[in-house]
């Protein structure tokens, strides 16, 4: 029987460890060749090691996959293109991007320092956008030539950008920024045969492993594997997706759910008059949904 991803050709970044590890393994497994991208840096971006990619490389190939190392730095624009053409050139084509690489800087906004903005910043947002870009030029061309193109841009935001998370304005601002990038380029890209869906996951990973209590039991730590983000990303890639695009999936070791963008609350008419809207405003404040917590779930007021 053929494998959901047979024969696909995917680009993962941030994949020589946690989440990115599990999405370039399952995509092996079902048939993909892989370029398993990893600067290999510390949680906070410094240094490099090309090492993790490379083992992970080691454990498709050895299962009878296919499988090359990048070490591009995602953020780089020139960097992105070399990732793309590694895919091109390796393997002869291009179906597929999983967005994935990311730092934390976290901080309260009061303490934050312009490099610990700025370097957030870049490696998610200007790190999803720069691989995005060179793909879609990619299949935009092919398009162009007359070759049925499905392409499939899968990004990574998080509850901490659709939801909010104290200490992380600047991770939170760029996952949100992702989540809004995945709207808009799924609308533009449509016409070329190319979705956009993006992934917020909830796993203990290198990156989470100090963000709120470490799990007490076996089955706490199963619930929290990386392992579970996977499967709804190898779907994604698959032929089987080709209707669905511009949505967020939240995805866990304990749901998957689809989750719902802002929509226009409550309303009124328009006011010329400021000092008519103390009581216009508390109105529909009581009459909106609270906030979401990070659970996903309305906040009490």
């Amino acid at each position: 029987m053929a494998r959901l991803c047979e024969g696909k050709i995917a680009i993962v970044t941030g994949a020589g460890r946690g989440i990115g590890r599990e999405h370039a393994l399952s995509l092996a497994r079902h048939g993909a060749k892989v370029v398993v991208n990893d600067l290999g840096g510390a949680r906070d971006g410094t240094g490099d090691d090309v090492s993790p990619a490379q083992q992970v490389v080691d454990e498709i190939v050895a299962g009878g996959g296919a499988a090359v190392v990048n070490a591009d730095n995602v953020a780089d624009w020139d960097g992105a293109q070399r990732m793309v053409e590694t895919a091109i050139e390796t393997f002869g084509g291009l179906d597929a991007v999983v967005n994935n690489a990311g730092i934390l800087r976290d901080r309260m906004l009061a303490n934050m320092t312009e490099d610990e903005w700025d370097a957030v910043i870049n490696v998610h947002l200007k790190g999803t956008f720069a691989p995005a870009r060179h793909a879609a030029a990619y299949w935009r061309e092919r398009s162009k030539a007359g070759d049925e193109v499905a392409g499939r841009i899968i990004n990574t935001t998080s509850v901490s950008g659709i939801y909010g998370n104290v200490g992380q304005s600047n991770y939170g601002a760029a996952k949100a920024g992702i989540a809004s990038f995945t709207q808009i380029t799924a609308m533009e890209l449509a016409r070329y045969g190319v979705t956009v869906n993006a992934v917020a996951p909830v796993a203990l990973t290198r990156m989470t492993e100090d963000l709120g209590p470490a799990p007490e039991t076996p089955d706490e730590a199963e619930a929290r594997s990386p392992k579970w983000i996977a499967p709804i990303v190898t779907w994604l890639v698959s032929d089987e997706a080709a209707g669905v695009t511009g949505r967020v999936f939240e995805a866990s070791g304990e749901f998957l759910a689809v989750a719902e963008g802002w929509v226009r609350g409550p309303s009124t008419a328009p006011v010329d008059d400021p000092e008519a809207l103390g009581e216009i405003v508390q109105s529909l404040l009581a009459d909106a949904r609270g906030r979401t917590g990070m659970n996903g779930k309305p906040v009490e007021r």
